[in-house]
């Protein structure tokens, strides 16, 4: 099976990722190597019709970050990225809008279930629920 973040995607996707979770932008090699991982196998259980348009809207994003700023998202600055992003999730295109929130809940499953991440910001969750408080 193909990998999803291919080595010309890779900078692009970390680039989105650094503006929906900008903890993200200090992550150590590690951290974004597990980040990566888990994406991979999320979507790997998924049609491989699905990963495909979603390494294309990525490359749109790039595309339109390059043609309404002169720059892909990688040379783009936090606030710029953050700014288009922010223009993206809100255009009237229902398409748009739902690819910048696949993107950032992948981020977010990526980056949130670490075991580090987790640690460090005191979530405390536990597969038995309640009863492993008491």
């Amino acid at each position: 099976m193909a990998t999803f973040l291919t080595p010309s995607l890779r900078p692009r996707f970390r680039a989105l990722a650094a503006s929906f979770v900008p903890e993200t932008a200090a992550a150590a090699p590690a951290e974004w190597a597990a980040l990566e991982a888990l994406v991979e196998r999320t979507l790997a259980g998924r049609p491989a019709q699905l990963r495909r348009r979603l390494a294309l809207f990525i490359r749109v994003l790039d595309l339109l970050a390059r043609l309404r700023l002169g720059h892909g998202l990688v040379a783009l600055d936090e606030a710029r990225r953050a700014a288009f992003l922010e223009r993206v999730a809100a255009a009237p295109v229902p398409l748009l809008r739902r690819g910048v929130w696949g993107l950032r809940t992948l981020v977010m499953l990526g980056w949130y279930t670490q075991p580090s991440v987790t640690r460090a910001i005191g979530y405390r969750a536990d597969p038995a629920g309640w009863d492993a408080r008491r």
